[in-house]
This record gives C-alpha cells, sequence and structure tokens, in this order.
C-alpha cells in the first residue's frame, strides 16, 4: 500500500487497516514458521505498510 493512499484514509480507517495488516503479519509469521512462504518478502512489505499506517494514525491524532 502507498503512502499516497494511505494518506486518503480517516481515522477510522487507519485504525481498521492497521488492525488488518497486523492480523496478515501474524498469519504471515505463523505461516512461515511451518513451511518456508514461496515469496517471504511479503513480511518485510507488511511491516513496512504497518509503520505507514502508525505514522498516519500518530499524525492524524496530533492534528486533530
Amino acid at each position: 500500500m502507498k503512502q499516497s493512499d494511505i494518506k486518503a484514509f480517516s481515522l477510522t480507517e487507519v485504525k481498521e487497516q492497521l488492525a488488518a495488516e497486523r492480523n496478515n503479519l501474524e498469519n504471515l509469521k505463523f505461516a512461515h514458521a511451518i513451511s518456508p512462504l514461496e515469496n517471504p518478502s511479503r513480511i518485510k512489505h507488511t511491516r513496512k505498510t504497518i509503520a505507514r499506517l502508525e505514522t498516519q494514525l500518530r499524525s492524524l491524532e496530533l492534528n486533530g
């Protein structure tokens, strides 16, 4: 997910997407522990998306 897409989200949308991405990361890590993923870089991309969402969430909280 691109930063420009994330900036268009409202506060509640950011929180919902953040929860979904965290759940996705948990599932990816679990699946990778059982058997190697076909594309393990998806874990890295998901972590970066979570960081982008957290940054946008903090920005929205500070700016109101």
